[in-house]
């Protein structure tokens, strides 16, 4: 029985063709897009899509679900750190400095090259699927699924917020209220195309944060996140003016951090076969920790 994953088209895509949705959102190459059309795999709306039709905002486009026949990166050599791993799901410990996927000029070293090469010394064929994104200089927890069918469940976990993530940040200030909820719709910067900003033209992002320590000038805060928004987390702390130590793009260089001090402290999720509540836990990396040791006597 052949299955099939619906994607609701969002405003953000809406002057892509379905050629391009495929292989720009879907990461399909053109083979793969052959693939589908030869078995009849792509429908818009109901009806067979023609590649070159362009989406329109709230369309529903549906693919076939296709096996793997390739990782979908150059497996090479490199550590990878396992929290957790099923017949489903693995979730990694991503070092800060590196690339979930390759990107633009870089097309090694990421982790989801160095998990390629895991997966084949213990013969698994499986594209590597990143359920959702950390930036280059974040650390910490990260999803990835083993096969088509897993991505579409924790995608729609994702969507319906029984997947969650938790960040902590280490940011300028003492927020005032201590806790709170940050909904402000975000989009692309007007001025720089690698920047994000807050526009009411933007996407829907929310952000809950709860202050977990308070310093002489600085705060350590517990974020989770209700949508997953490009830099949401450092454009939201930014707005409410109390932007992350060491971010140069939402706010300064810090001598306490070479890098942003975000970490994605944890991941909980449903899983996919027995529906139990499952809980992973990143250490915090040597440099965040130092920062911490530091910060010997908290306010609160």
């Amino acid at each position: 029985m052949k299955s099939f994953q619906n994607h609701k088209i969002s405003p953000e895509h809406t002057s892509l063709t379905v050629e391009d949705y495929l292989k720009q959102v879907l990461h399909c190459s053109g083979r793969q897009i052959q693939k589908l059309t030869r078995q009849k795999g792509i429908f818009l709306n109901g009806k067979p899509a023609f590649l070159q039709r362009q989406l329109k905002a709230n369309d529903t486009l549906r693919v076939l679900l296709l096996e793997d026949t390739s990782y979908g990166v150059e497996p090479e050599p490199g550590d990878i750190d396992i929290l957790y791993e099923d017949e489903q799901v693995l979730v990694l410990n991503k070092p800060p400095y590196q690339l979930v996927h390759p990107t633009g000029q870089t097309t090694g070293g990421t982790l989801a090259n160095h998990l390629a090469y895991h997966l084949r010394e213990r013969g698994i064929l499986s594209i590597v699927r990143a359920v959702h994104r950390l930036d280059r200089e974040t650390s910490g927890c990260i999803i990835f699924a083993k096969d088509s069918r897993s991505q579409f469940l924790l995608e729609e976990q994702l969507k319906a917020r029984t997947l969650k993530r938790t960040y902590w940040a280490l940011v300028q200030g003492v927020p005032q209220p201590p806790s709170g909820t940050i909904a402000a719709p975000i989009g692309p910067h007007p001025n720089s195309p690698n920047r994000r900003a807050i526009s009411t033209k933007g996407e829907e992002a929310v952000t809950h944060y709860q202050t977990v320590r308070t310093f002489a000038a600085t705060s350590l805060l517990e974020l989770v996140l209700d949508t997953g928004r490009t830099h949401q987390i450092r454009v939201h702390l930014a707005h409410l003016g109390y932007p992350i130590i060491g971010d140069r793009m939402y706010g300064s260089r810090s001598p306490l951090i070479s890098r942003q001090a975000l970490h994605a402290v944890s991941v909980s999720f449903e899983q996919l076969s027995t529906k139990e509540p499952i809980t992973v836990t990143a250490p915090l990396p040597d440099d965040f920790a130092r920062i911490l040791a530091t910060h010997t006597t908290p306010y609160r």
